[in-house]
């Protein structure tokens, strides 16, 4: 692991390659699990302020899901997620364009609706977070669905930090990030 700042990094992280490509794998992540979107505690309240602005963005049954279920829900290990249509399928947040699964509150987003992109669970995807007090450790979570993701990362030689520079960014600021592709570059 490489230790930047109060975060560890797994080697998976920076040693995989991995870009995805949803022309292949369609945006399966967001319709296949055991639950929804994790979810820190703060986004909670994020969700239940941004809905009115994403519903329209939503399709029929994901609205029929949050209105019944509510904008987040606890999942069969007590962790915050998003809610899914149909007991564990898509996360209600799920829209379609071309045969491709998008993001309403992405949309929104895009749209200049709202000012949050997504949970960053689904914009660090396939990085995992487990926080602890004192520090995160982030790993790489492998994923039979993202096999084309992997394929495409090596034809194109990206790793998994490369590929998410933005949300880690997003997650740990600039500064941290330039920190990580030093040690990168000093494990090399």
């Amino acid at each position: 692991m490489i230790e930047v700042g109060n975060v560890l990094v797994h080697e998976d992280v920076i040693k995989e390659n991995f870009v995805c490509n949803l022309n292949k794998c369609k945006g399966a992540c967001c319709i296949e699990g055991d639950s929804g979107a994790p979810l820190l505690n703060e986004e909670r309240a994020i969700l239940d302020e941004i809905y009115p602005k994403v519903k329209p963005y939503m399709t029929a049954k994901g609205i029929a899901t949050i209105e019944q279920e509510g904008t987040y829900v606890t999942d069969f290990e007590g962790d915050y997620t998003t809610p899914c249509v149909d007991t564990n399928k898509e996360c209600a947040y799920v829209i379609m364009e071309n045969g491709i699964t998008k993001c309403a509150i992405e949309k929104a987003y895009e749209a200049g609706d709202i000012d949050w992109k997504k949970p960053i669970s689904c914009h660090l995807y396939p990085i995992r977070i487990t926080a602890y007090p004192e520090f995160d450790v982030l790993h790489y979570d492998r994923w039979n669905i993202c096999s084309d993701a992997c394929t495409f990362g090596d034809q194109l030689k990206v790793h998994v930090h490369e590929f998410l520079k933005g949300p880690l960014i997003r997650k740990y600021g600039e500064e941290w990030y330039k920190e990580l592709e030093e040690a990168v570059a000093a494990e090399i």
